[in-house]
Parts: structure tokens; C-alpha cells; sequence
């Protein structure tokens, strides 16, 4: 408020709001400044600039040190610096989104507002806590007043009633420049978004591919899509057929569009079938129609259309139902046909089936129910008699009989296409329980599309021809037993003594001559395989030009099977050294932890394919080693390599261990294990556990038989722990310094 001698009362926690002393006469020579300063006003087209000329006519004409502009903006509500003279505050802007703020009050004052200095409450802005006077700046709308923008003035010095009259009146002036701009430019901007949406809907509508149109209340055409003119316009130069398709679809569309659609005042779908101008061919459209409200509230003033064609829909329903009438007529025929077939089937005396691809019997005649189906008959049509056990007997048989079909028919499967499959069954008669042998043929019933359908099975009962060819082998048998016993008792003793020296000496031969075939060979295959290697690592590297990755993929693939080839021929190798007597032992002295350390290195790229754990424990303070540093490598790699490759999941484990004078090494791993009767089999030449054709691990069977051979050379010796799917135990036993043997 201001004191009695006309000067405004300082405040600290809050802004002091009150008259201005009352106005005095104007400085001398403001009149023409005036002038001046309402012309600059009016120029300016921009708010910033029309605020940089009062700033400037009030510092030039009027002296004041500190002075900021601020306007009034939007989105959010806030202040923001127009011009200033004096201020450090470039980037001046004050929010005004917190009711509580010192500023907002200003906004809506009639007189200025004092903000005094000091106080932890005073505003900072704009001049650094220094005192200052607020001048709210206001335009006209309606004969009311509007902010506009607020008039920061430093208070250095205590205004003079002359310039605070000049203040109130170019605050007035400017106050209503600043409302006129911005009202201005809020219009432009409402009409350049109005601009953006209008384009933007006329984008929508012409991206629907569907027509669309607005009507009026009288069924007149206000808005429509370029799809809707294609069927409604006739066009800049219309063919008179075009000129009568569209009148045409616009009388059947306004008389769709009838007064119970609107008056329901819901959204109406119905069919309208229309013509399309460019061809004359008939269109069938879903019409889908809603009143628009007018702007009477309660009223309608239009009707928004959208037509979507259904013609294909249409075309695809009639195509679906005249299929539908082809199936019906078809599983007639199929009926009729099955009929003709069950009449064939039951004339054979043999028992036929027909079953489905998952084994499911769909036919079979009177014989094969009796062996398949004969307890599931209903009463009175040859259903069984007798105890509940005998019942229950039947239907084990049946159900065995039907167990032993189904997996024979599933061979069927695997066979070649168009062959039969051929086997014996021994079926058991439901009815005495006697084993029956019987002859089974299958065959494949297939589809156009080469799809099996159906597999037909004819069993044959081959008792008698299996007594006959008994008696027969009986026979047979018998002279055959009658005429070896005589000629082994002639020949038995002339040739005893020859034939077991002849044994002898070419059990000889055939041991060297393998042991020399198996070293030559291997020698001679090692010769252009490592020739096959080096061209193949040179092509990898690039040395004769680039290459794309369907030849790099083929090269490492021959380079991986030539390594794994020339492994192979090693391993004959060492076999046919160690038989030979020349596999020397070089004797070195070696840490056994960096060893390990090394194998396990080499190891990891088997381990990462593998993704087993693979666990190293060394027993503390181990000894050096003197001995073969090559050949108990080469045994403990191959246990390991054996342990990650029979090694499913779980994990290895190798564990080094000394007691007194020898070093045992551990190989531990949960793998498939190996059954007690086979731990001899698995250390033979070319021997596996499992040999036949489709095992699912590979090999030569030459590894732990070339473990042992060196294990024994070395003097040491390997143990063998296991159990079939407990995993196995390799102990590697050798002594702590080697003493050649004299």
C-alpha cells in the first residue's frame, strides 16, 4: 500500500500492491515522444518487437536502469521474456502452473505491484533479489480487461511522480498492442490447425478404399470420396452409359436410405446392389448407414453412408454351397462303393482288415472279427459265452491280436512306395487260445494327392505248411547229421595233424603280413591326406582368391573329416608300431599340472559343443615327472575325448592323485556307462560295446586299446569302474619316474 507521502510501502514475504503517486504533468518534450512511441506500436507486427520499442523509448526518454518485458504465452501458462534492458536474465521465463506463485496475482492486478528487497520468500527473478515494480499490462475485450503481459521495473532509485505517469500510460498502450497480437496470432494458428485437420480428413477419406458419402437431410450429396464418385459422378466428359449407371445407383441408394433409418437414429446395414459405371457389371454392396446430429441438438441434418463390396463374398458363398452339393453327391458314391467292397470282403475266406493311418480298424470281414473283434459283438450275434474269466481271456487275446497287428502295419510306413510289406504273425484264437501262425500281406491304399489313406491287410494261416516244412527239415536234418558224422570220422584223423600245423604257421603269416599291411597303408594314406590338408588350409586362407560361403562351409567340412580321417590312420599306426616292437619311449621330466592344464586346452572346443562341466582336481604339491611326456599325454586326452563323447549330460571330472611312487589320473564321468560283462571287450582291437550298424556313437574301437598298449609300454596300467547308466571311472596308473627294463 502506499504511505501517506505518495511513495510505495516496501515488502519482503509478499508483493505490496497500491496506487502510484497521482499523475503529474509529463517531462518536458515527451508529448512528440509519444507520438513517436505509439507509431513504433502500431508498426510492429510481432509482440517481441512491439516490446522492444517501449524497453527502448522508456530507457532512452525516461532513464530507467533495469527494465523486462514479459508476454504472456499459453500451454503451459507462463511468462516469457520479450525484450529487456539492464537484466542478466536471457533465457527469462516464469511458470505460472503453482497457484501459490508470487507472479500470478500480477496477472489480474489493476495497480502495480512492489516486490522489496530481502526476505527468503523474494522472488529471484528478473534482477537478482534487487527491489522491483511489476506493472501488469492489460487489453480490451468486450469492454474488459485482459492480461497481457507483465512490465518488470528495476527500483534503483525511488520513482518520480512524472515517470510513474509515464509508465501508466505506456503501460496502457502497450498492454493493448500485446493483447491485439496475440489474440491475432491465436486466431492464425486456430485456422492453420482447422487447415491441418480438414486436409487431414480429406487424406482419410481418400485412403478408404470403401465409398463413402455424407447426405443431407433431403438425401442430397454433400461429401464424398473419390471411390463414392467413381459410382455416383459422371465425370468432366460422361458416355451416356456411365450417365444412366449413375442414375441408376443414385436412385437405388436414396431409396435405401429411407425415413425409418433416420427416424430410428441408429446405425442401419443393409444390401444394395448398384452398377458399376465402367464396365455395366453388377455390384453388390453392404450399405451401412448413421444419422449425423444437426446442430439443433436432437435433430438430424445428414446421413453418413459407407458401401462395402460383398461381390466376391458373395461369388465365394455360392462357390461353398455349390462344393457342399458336389461332397453330399460324392459320399453317396462312396457309400454306394463301400457297400459293393464290404459285400467282396466278406466272401473271402481269410480274415481281411482295413485299417486307417493310425491304426484304427475301419472294415474287416467275419474271419478277422473272430480273432479281433469277437467279444465286442452284441448278444444273440455270435457273442461269447461262458464264465467271466473266459470272457475276460477273449479280450486279452483279442487285444494282444490287435497289438501285434498294429506294429506290423507300422513297418509298413518305412517300406518303399508302392511295395507290400510281407511277414509272419502268431495270433492267438480267442476262442481255445491256440497260437495261430499266420502269413500277413499289407498294402497301401493311397489318394491322389499320394497321401496313404487307407492300409488293407490279408491274413493267411499257415499251420499246415509250417508242419510240413517241420517234418521236412526233420528230415533233412537228420541225413544231413548222418552224412557229417561219417565224413568228419573219415577225414577227422588224416588231416588233423596237418590242418593245426597249417593253422599255425599262417596264423603267423597273418599277423605280420596285417601288422606290415596296416603300417604301409596307413603310410601311405597319411602321404597325400596331409597333401589334401595343407591345399585345403591354404584355399581357407584365401592364398588362390576369395571365396563365397558355400565353398568355405564345403572346405572346413573337408578339412574336419580329412583331420578326423588322418586320427584314424594314427591310431593304425600306433597299432601296428607297438605290435611291431618299435614304439620307443622318450623319457623327459614334466609338471603333471601344466599338462593337464594343456589337454584340457585343447579339449575346449569339444567341451563348448558338449556344454558339459568339466572339473579339474589336483591333489596338492605333485612331483615332477619323468617319463614319457607324449604318451601319457596321448592317454589321458583319449580318456577324456571318450568321456565327453559318451557323455549325454551331467559332467567329467579328472582327478590326479600320488600315492608312494605312482601317479593315478582319474577320468570320472555320469555318462551311459558300461555293463561288467563288457569292461574286457571295450580295451580289444576294433571292438565297441555297441557294433552294429546303427549306433549312435562312432568310432573305430582303437582308442583304449591303444590306451592300454601305451599305458603298458610306459609300465603303467589302466582300471576300469563302471556300471551301465551310472557313468564310468578310467584310472590311468603310472610310476613317478620311469626305469627302462633290462
Amino acid at each position: 500500500m502506499a504511505d501517506p507521502s505518495g511513495r510505495l510501502s516496501e515488502s519482503t514475504a509478499r508483493p505490496a500492491v497500491g496506487p502510484l503517486p497521482p499523475s503529474g504533468r509529463p517531462l518536458p518534450g515527451a508529448g512528440s515522444s509519444r507520438l513517436d512511441l505509439l507509431e513504433r506500436l502500431l508498426a510492429a507486427e510481432e509482440a517481441r518487437g512491439c516490446a522492444e520499442a517501449a524497453v527502448s523509448w522508456l530507457s532512452d526518454e525516461l532513464g530507467l536502469p533495469g527494465l523486462v518485458c514479459a508476454g504472456l504465452a499459453e500451454d503451459p501458462l507462463r511468462l516469457v521474456r520479450l525484450a529487456s534492458r539492464g537484466s542478466r536474465a536471457k533465457q527469462f521465463a516464469i511458470a505460472l502452473d503453482d497457484p501459490a506463485d508470487p507472479f500470478l496475482p500480477v496477472l489480474g492486478a489493476e495497480l502495480p505491484v512492489r516486490f522489496g528487497r530481502g526476505g527468503r520468500n523474494a522472488p529471484e527473478a528478473p534482477f537478482q533479489r534487487a527491489p522491483f515494480v511489476a506493472f501488469p499490462l492489460h487489453g480490451l475485450a468486450g469492454g474488459a480487461p485482459r492480461p497481457a503481459g507483465v512490465l518488470f521495473v528495476a527500483e534503483a532509485t525511488r520513482l518520480g511522480d512524472a515517470v510513474a505517469s509515464e509508465l501508466q500510460w505506456m503501460c496502457r498502450h502497450l498492454g493493448r498492442r500485446l493483447y491485439q497480437i496475440w489474440t491475432g496470432e491465436q486466431l492464425r494458428e486456430r485456422e492453420r490447425r482447422v487447415a491441418r485437420e480438414q486436409r487431414l480428413l480429406d487424406g482419410l477419406l481418400d485412403a478408404v478404399p470403401d465409398p463413402i458419402l455424407l447426405t443431407d437431410a433431403d438425401g442430397q450429396v454433400v461429401l464424398a470420396n473419390p471411390r463414392a464418385e467413381e459410382l455416383f459422378a459422371a465425370g468432366e466428359a460422361p458416355r451416356e452409359g456411365r450417365v444412366q449407371a449413375v442414375s441408376r445407383n443414385s436412385l437405388l441408394f436414396s431409396s435405401a436410405l429411407t425415413q425409418r433409418v433416420l427416424a430410428a437414429g441408429e446405425q442401419a446395414r443393409r444390401e444394395l446392389l448398384l452398377v458399376d459405371p465402367a464396365d455395366g457389371s453388377d455390384l453388390l454392396f453392404e450399405l451401412l448407414s448413421a444419422p449425423v446430429a444437426g446442430e439443433q441438438e436432437g435433430k438430424g441434418s445428414g446421413v453418413v453412408s459407407i458401401l462395402r463390396n460383398v461381390t466376391d463374398l458373395r461369388r465365394a458363398t455360392e462357390e461353398i454351397e455349390e462344393n457342399y452339393r458336389r461332397l453330399r453327391a460324392a459320399e453317396l458314391d462312396i457309400r454306394a462303393e463301400r457297400d459293393r467292397l464290404n459285400l467282396i470282403i466278406r466272401s473271402v475266406a481269410d480274415p481281411i482288415l482295413v485299417t486307417d493311418p493310425a491304426g484304427a480298424m475301419v472294415l474287416v470281414n467275419e474271419p478277422a472279427e473272430r480273432l479281433f473283434t469277437s467279444s465286442q459283438r452284441p448278444d444273440g450275434e455270435g457273442a461269447p459265452t461262458g464264465t467271466p474269466g473266459e470272457g475276460e481271456a477273449r479280450g486279452q487275446a483279442e487285444r494282444d491280436n490287435d497289438a501285434q497287428l498294429s506294429s506290423f502295419v507300422s513297418t509298413l510306413f518305412s517300406a518303399p512306395p508302392g511295395q507290400r510289406w510281407r511277414g509272419e504273425l502268431t495270433l492267438t484264437d480267442p476262442a481255445t487260445g491256440a497260437a495261430i501262425p499266420m502269413e500277413a500281406i499289407s498294402g497301401r491304399v493311397l489318394s491322389e494327392q499320394g497321401e496313404v489313406t487307407a492300409i488293407v491287410t490279408i491274413l493267411h494261416d499257415q499251420s499246415e505248411a509250417r508242419e510240413r516244412a517241420r517234418l521236412y527239415r526233420e528230415v533233412e536234418a537228420a541225413k544231413s547229421e548222418l552224412e557229417g558224422k561219417v565224413r568228419a570220422a573219415t577225414a577227422e584223423l588224416v588231416h588233423q595233424n596237418e590242418l593245426l600245423r597249417r593253422q599255425h604257421i599262417e596264423l603267423e603269416q597273418a599277423s605280420q603280413l596285417k601288422s606290415q599291411f596296416l603300417a604301409n597303408v596307413s603310410h601311405e594314406f597319411r602321404t597325400p591326406l596331409n597333401a589334401i590338408l595343407g591345399y585345403t588350409s591354404m584355399l581357407l586362407q584365401g592364398v588362390y582368391g576369395p571365396l563365397d560361403g558355400r565353398q568355405e562351409r564345403g572346405l572346413r567340412r573337408v578339412d574336419s573329416n580329412a583331420q578326423h580321417l588322418l586320427s584314424i590312420i594314427n591310431d593304425i599306426l600306433d597299432i601296428a608300431k607297438i605290435e611291431a616292437g618299435r614304439m620307443p619311449v622318450r623319457a623327459s621330466e614334466f609338471e603333471l599340472p601344466e599338462l593337464v592344464g594343456e589337454i584340457l586346452s585343447e579339449l575346449e572346443p569339444l567341451v563348448e559343443r558338449s556344454r558339459l562341466e568339466i572339473r579339474r582336481e589336483l591333489a596338492d604339491r605333485l612331483p615332477p615327472v619323468h617319463g614319457d611326456r607324449q604318451k601319457i599325454k596321448q592317454v589321458i586326452l583319449n580318456l577324456l575325448t571318450n568321456a565327453l563323447k559318451f557323455t549325454p549330460r551331467g559332467s567329467v571330472a579328472i582327478r590326479v592323485r600320488l600315492a608312494g611312487e605312482e601317479i593315478s589320473v582319474a577320468v570320472v564321468d555320469t555318462g551311459i556307462g558300461i555293463a561288467p560283462s563288457d569292461h574286457q571287450k571295450v580295451f580289444e582291437d576294433f571292438r565297441q560295446v555297441d557294433s552294429s550298424p546303427a549306433r549312435p556313437y562312432g568310432g573305430t574301437g582303437l582308442g583304449l586299446s591303444i590306451c592300454r598298449r601305451l599305458a603298458t609300454t610306459i609300465g603303467g596300467r589302466i582300471d576300469l569302474a563302471s556300471e551301465l547308466g551310472r557313468g564310468s571311472t578310467f584310472t590311468f596308473s603310472f610310476p613317478q619316474r620311469w626305469r627302462r627294463e633290462p
